[in-house]
This record gives C-alpha cells, sequence and structure tokens, in this order.
C-alpha cells in the first residue's frame, strides 16, 4: 500500500444511486465514529477559535454553516455547545445528497438548524455567514477542487471558515479498517473509511493548498486520531 501521494479513487457514497435505508446506517456510524475518535472535539476546537473573533458574539446571533452536512451531527454538536455556553446562535447545513438532507432533518428538526439541498458552490447567501466550515468533506475532491472551496469558504464568510479531516498514514489506515471489519454494519463505512484515508492529506500538501489558494493566514494543527484541523480567520 503506497501512502505517498494521494489517492483519487472515488467512493461508493459520492454514487447518486445508494438507496436510502443504506445513507442512513452510514451516517448513523460516521456519527459514532466521530464521537468515539474525537472528530467531534475537534470540529468544536474550530469553532472556539474563531467564534471570539466574531464582533456578533454579544450583540446578536452568530450564524454557522456547513458545506457537505451529510448526517448533520457536527450541527448537532455545535448546536449543543453553544446552548451550554449561552453562546446566541443560527445554524444551517448544505449537501447534495438529498438522502442525508432528509436524515438530518428527521434526526435534529427540533434543534432549530435549516437544511439546504444544494452543490454548495450554487448556494448565493442573503447575508453570508460569520463562520464556514467542514468536516470529512475536502477528501472527496482533486487538489485544484480543494483550491476552490478554500477561496469560496474565503469570500463567503465574514469571519473566517474551519476545516476538519483526515491525515493519510498507515496506522490510521489499518485501524480503521479492523475496527470497521468488527464494528461496522454498513458496506459504505467498511469501504469508504479506508478509501477516505487514502484520500486524506499530509502536511506538505496543506502547505500548497495555503500557497496556491493565496491564504497566508491559513494555519493547521495535527489532532489525534490522525486528523488535520486548518483554520482560516479573516482578520
Amino acid at each position: 500500500m503506497n501512502f505517498s501521494n494521494r489517492s483519487y479513487q472515488k467512493e461508493l457514497l459520492d454514487r447518486d444511486d445508494i438507496p436510502f435505508d443504506d445513507i442512513r446506517q452510514n451516517m448513523k456510524e460516521l456519527d459514532i465514529i466521530n464521537q468515539y475518535l474525537g472528530g467531534h472535539k475537534i470540529t468544536v476546537a474550530g469553532f472556539k477559535a474563531l467564534v471570539g473573533k466574531s464582533k456578533n458574539q454579544q450583540s446578536q446571533k452568530i450564524s454557522v454553516c456547513e458545506i457537505g452536512s451529510g448526517g448533520g451531527d457536527n450541527l448537532r454538536v455545535l448546536k449543543n455547545y453553544c446552548e451550554k455556553k449561552k453562546i446566541v446562535s443560527e445554524f444551517s447545513g448544505i449537501d447534495i445528497n438529498p438522502h442525508c438532507i432528509e436524515f438530518a432533518r428527521s434526526r435534529i428538526e427540533n434543534k432549530n438548524i435549516q437544511f439546504f439541498l444544494s452543490d454548495y458552490k450554487l448556494v448565493k447567501f442573503e447575508q453570508k455567514p460569520d463562520i464556514l466550515f467542514c468536516s470529512l468533506f475536502t477528501h472527496h475532491f482533486n487538489d485544484s477542487e480543494i483550491i476552490d472551496i478554500l477561496k469560496w469558504m474565503d469570500e463567503n464568510s465574514t469571519v473566517g471558515f474551519f476545516i476538519n479531516d483526515l491525515h493519510r498514514h498507515p496506522f490510521a489506515y489499518y485501524s480503521i479498517k479492523w475496527l470497521t471489519a468488527i464494528f461496522s454494519k454498513s458496506y459504505l463505512v467498511k469501504n469508504d473509511a479506508c478509501l477516505s484515508v487514502l484520500r486524506g492529506f499530509k502536511k506538505n500538501e496543506l502547505i500548497s493548498f495555503r500557497s496556491q489558494s493565496f491564504l497566508a493566514n491559513l494555519q493547521f494543527k495535527w489532532k489525534w486520531a490522525f486528523r488535520w484541523l486548518m483554520i482560516y480567520s479573516n482578520d
């Protein structure tokens, strides 16, 4: 297995013919993986790094939008965090997959989070959100498309954006391969979890993305378990 270069093999979840029941099982298991392997904590850390920079924090709602929102579990976690910390906020999610949108709405409809079915590139905000973010989203794209994502997030956020995604590493690959083989009931998770790692990133690639997108303030930190947290502030 060669970990030197990114894989560009498409994941099963990127197909448009996956049945809803299979999507639902996949989304449930991804939520569990994020919970127990620290993915949700990294998302909260990215939010905390930017929320203090918002001029709206003390006076009005902070608006947060996730692109590639999937099952909505990241938004649920951030909503719960804001409620606990008494941060007035509003949340929205954008996803191109109608099954993901349907599942997300059914799971957290009482959390006052809006979901929109769209390709993120086609969205025109009436008012730009303060913070944009994505989690386990950028690795689905090739390098030039990732540059476009970074530029779009910069142009469409007023405070900044953050990205939570995977570090390509043999330990991460074989660990998730073993864990999903034992515990997962989803063929999507068993296939895509390993492939996602192969589509993940090394530090030199993140440095290249920063240079090519002309976002000198883009910072990245390594997080357990084998994740990168990328944070950009518009100040």
